[in-house]
């Protein structure tokens, strides 16, 4: 790989191009043509020796995405001014997350985003699923349910499976548990966010969702119900991964049934052109995938 410095237009329309994906909105945002938007790309490639896209919708190969960040750090630094303090080169971004998605997928992970943005602050709010309870001035939203999601642009992030779990010493007590039908009797933690029926459905049973016994509105509550003996918890397993990891929940079955509902996140339309937005939603959905 060349050790000269790239020009500073090659570099300006590589971070345009990688954030619109478009070469007629990557011309228009830097006044050139797009045969020199084309132009500029094939002299960064030939200078770096690899390819930065990989396909005709120009995602980015993975040699592309570590440029990027190196890119997007340079052009952050070359924006302050001497005198003026980092402040003025700082990006803002509001992050409304539910709460264990927080916990159990971002949290173990985001240092990696800092470390690689340290340019960009970031704030998380706490957003609910299924209720509505969003921070409004949030500039990126997780949602949790159907992706049918009218009033934003949106992308799935995560999708789980879901299996009835318990605390061992509960799983003891109340077991075994070898076929579904040994649920019968036994207290089920309740959740709008999963349903029983789920689960119930994909074993052919017509057993009518729960009425009794706690119910949460968040998993990650109902993660600490059951493996506090409280009762069998229908859980999703990448959300309920620190739970297992440490062995106070233990799945009651083998068998894993894909959830109805997902991970979305959620931006109105033009947030993605702040490239710390669209910076972010790129190393999420890699991230989580």
């Amino acid at each position: 790989m060349s050790t000269r410095i790239p020009p500073i237009q090659c570099l300006l329309t590589f971070e345009a191009l990688a954030r619109l994906r478009s070469v007629t909105q990557a011309s228009e945002e830097l006044c050139v043509t797009p045969s020199a938007v084309s132009h500029r790309i094939r002299q960064l490639e030939q200078l770096l020796g690899v390819k930065l896209f990989g396909r005709a919708d120009f995602s980015l190969t993975t040699e592309g995405s570590e440029y990027l960040a190196n890119v997007r750090e340079g052009l952050s630094t070359l924006q302050r001014f001497p005198g003026a303090g980092t402040s003025p080169g700082r990006r803002k971004l509001k992050l409304a997350v539910t709460p264990t998605f927080s916990r159990s997928i971002l949290l173990p992970k985001l240092r990696q985003f800092c470390d690689a943005y340290p340019e960009i602050d970031l704030t998380l709010q706490v957003s609910i699923p299924l209720l509505d309870v969003v921070a409004e001035d949030a500039d990126l939203t997780i949602r949790y349910g159907t992706g049918r999601y009218a009033d934003v642009e949106h992308i799935c992030l995560l999708k789980d499976e879901v299996t009835p779990l318990a605390s061992p010493a509960f799983a003891r007590e109340h077991g075994p548990f070898q076929s579904v039908n040994d649920l019968e009797g036994v207290p089920l933690l309740r959740s709008p966010l999963e349903p029983w029926r789920t689960w119930f459905a994909a074993h052919d049973l017509d057993w009518p969702e729960p009425t009794d016994g706690s119910q949460f509105n968040d998993v990650g509550l109902m993660c600490d119900a059951a493996s506090a003996g409280m009762g069998v918890g229908l859980l999703r397993l990448k959300l309920a991964a620190p739970w297992l990891e440490s062995g106070t929940l233990v799945p009651l079955f083998d068998r894993h049934v894909p959830s109805p509902h997902a991970h979305y996140l959620c931006w109105r339309t033009g947030t993605m052109d702040r490239w710390e937005c669209a910076a972010f939603a790129e190393w999420l959905k890699k991230t989580v995938s």
